[in-house]
Formats: structure tokens, sequence, C-alpha cells
């Protein structure tokens, strides 16, 4: 049955006004997940506390909801993430609530608030629209991103790439890395999880001997794609990004096995307050038209049943990421320690 999207209708009234019509197009495809026509509308106040999202599309989300939903007066705090979720738990250890919810574009935050019994129970029933493995009580994954083995097409072919992580320790290969960059230290805290520290730092050491440092993971995925290096870790999406913008770019992606190299992280979103308004806004981050649009625009893995992935990623049912309870990466610092220990940090 056509009808008009949530972003098309905002885009007649000049938000979104640069998505391209075939974009457009797939969002009234969707099927499977609640379109934003079925949502109750948002009235009230509301303060949400935003880490650091996707070059801006985040904020044009909020906008569009805010645009769609008139008599919602949206606060927006803006920071990183870690830093949000440090203040959530100061502010409540002082017995001050400022913030109604939470989006993280990390795990490990959430697990932070979790961890502290801040954030509040979902409604019964609202994550049934999730894929199986993203169910959680407390919070609700918006997206997902998967660790991914970008590598050079000139240099190597796909077999060439191990599909153990672990086995890149031991490799030829030249890789390129990000050891400051928050996923990066994400995907380690899950291999130390899965392997323990011993092998972790074992690893750490020996990646070091044969690997070239970026100051984040786009630079690691063009590092790659010029031939700096032959492999690199990084998150999907930005080989899918600079693919984009270039499509005989010099690199494609590898995945490895059922360990932390194809772990899959998502952002989530909790709710601080209790009633229904919080989590009728939460619901809109779930609607079949922004997951659709975050898969089409910023190449995030939409978590919610019958939304498509991005042009270029496999489907998730065909990947095997580790099974981790996702709140267990908030505790980085043993994983911080082993990186100086490795002389890495």
């Amino acid at each position: 049955m056509q009808r008009r999207t949530f972003l098309q209708s905002l885009a007649a009234a000049g938000a979104l006004a640069a998505m391209p019509m075939s974009i457009r197009s797939s969002l009234a495809a969707q099927s499977g997940a609640v379109s934003v026509k079925d949502l109750p509308a948002l009235e009230g106040d509301l303060t949400l506390y935003l880490g650091r999202g996707e070059g801006g599309l985040y904020e044009k989300v909020l906008d569009a909801i805010r645009q769609r939903n008139p008599k919602l007066n949206l606060q927006i705090r803006r920071g990183a993430t870690a830093a949000l979720a440090n203040t959530i738990v100061a502010e409540a250890q002082a017995g001050v609530r400022r913030a109604d919810l939470f989006w993280a574009v990390d795990t490990g935050s959430i697990g932070m608030i979790t961890d502290a019994g801040l954030a509040r129970p979902l409604p019964e029933g609202f994550n049934e629209q999730l894929k199986p493995g993203f169910r959680y009580p407390r919070w609700s994954p918006v997206t997902g991103r998967i660790r991914t083995l970008p590598y050079n097409t000139e240099r190597l072919s796909a077999d060439k790439v191990p599909d153990d992580i672990m086995a890149l320790a031991d490799s030829d290969l030249s890789i390129g890395w990000a050891p400051a960059y928050a996923s990066f230290q994400s995907f380690l805290t899950a291999m130390r999880i899965l392997e323990g520290e011993k092998a972790t730092l074992s690893w750490l050491k020996g990646v070091s001997k044969h690997a070239k440092s970026y100051a984040g993971e786009l630079g690691v995925v063009m590092a790659v794609e010029r031939g700096e290096v032959d492999v690199g870790f990084a998150n999907h999406y930005y080989t899918l990004r600079l693919k984009a913008g270039k499509p005989d770019a010099n690199v494609d992606l590898a995945y490895t096995n059922s360990d932390a190299g194809c772990l899959v992280n998502a952002s989530g979103i909790l709710a601080l307050s209790d009633g229904d308004l919080p989590f009728n806004f939460m619901r809109y981050l779930l609607s079949a038209e922004v997951q659709a649009y975050l898969s089409s625009e910023a190449y995030e893995i939409p978590l919610v049943s019958g939304v498509k992935s991005p042009e270029g990623l496999p489907e998730l049912a065909t990947l095997t990421p580790p099974d981790l309870d996702l709140r267990k990466l908030a505790d980085l610092r043993p994983t911080l320690n082993l990186m100086r220990e490795a002389g890495v940090l």
C-alpha cells in the first residue's frame, strides 16, 4: 500500500530536502517495522543527552521528529558518549535528574547506566520488533555496526585475509589500526572478555610489530585503499561510505568468524524518567522510516525486523558475531591497562 513516509512529508516542508529520490522511494517499500504514521504524537518536555553521532545524521533525525511533533519541546545536550554517561551517574549521585533520555553511540556507556540502576525498564512488548539477540530489558539498540577487516584488493584477495582475528598477530600482513579510537577499544574489550587478558596482551604486542597507527578508522580505511597497508581494523560503514563516493576504490571487506573481529556493537537509547513520553520517543527511532534512513545515509545496520541492511553489506543473519552481552563492554579500564602495558597507548 502506497503511503507518504515520515521523511518524505518533512522533505515537502523543507527538511531533509536534499535526500535523493531513490532513498525516499526505498523508505516507502520497507515492511515489518512500525511506521511513524502509526505512532502516537509526542507532546510535552523532554531532555535528551546525545552522544556524538554520525556526522550530524542523528541530528537530522531529531529535527525531523520535532517537525512532525510541534507540541514536543525537545532539549538536547550534546557531548562525547562516555562523558555524558559519567555526567548522568554523577547527577544521580547528587540527587539530580536532568536527562529523560540517553542516546549513546556505544554500548559500553549504556552498560554504565544500566549497571548503576538508572535506566527505566522497557514496557512489555516494546522490543519485540527488534531482531533476536538485540532485546534487552532496560535499553533499546537503535542501529548496529560490525567490526570488519578492510583489505586492499590490489594487494590481497579475500581468501588471503585470515578469518580468525587472533591469527593477525602472527601474519606477515601490514596492518592499519587506530588504538586511541573508541570503537577499537570496545573491540579490544570484547577480545579481552572472550580470549582472556594474557592472549589479548600477546595479540597487541604481535600486531604492533607490523601495524601503522591512524587517528581514526576512516583514516585506516583510506590508508588501506591507498595501499599504505594491506588490511585494517574498522567498523563496516567507513568502507561503505568510501566506496559510495568512489565505486572503483581498491578496498573491500572481509569478516572473521565468531570472535571479537566480527563483533556487532550498537548505538542505543534508554529512558531515565518515568511516563509514556520517553518510551514513545524511543519508538520513533525504531520506526521503519528512521531505520531505513540511517541504513541508507549512515550505512548503519538496522536492528528492527523488515528493514534492509546497507547496500554492500551482507545480511546480519549470514555473519557470525560472537555471543556477548554488549553491556559488558563498559568495563574499559582493564583494556586500557593492557594497551599501556603493550606500549600502544
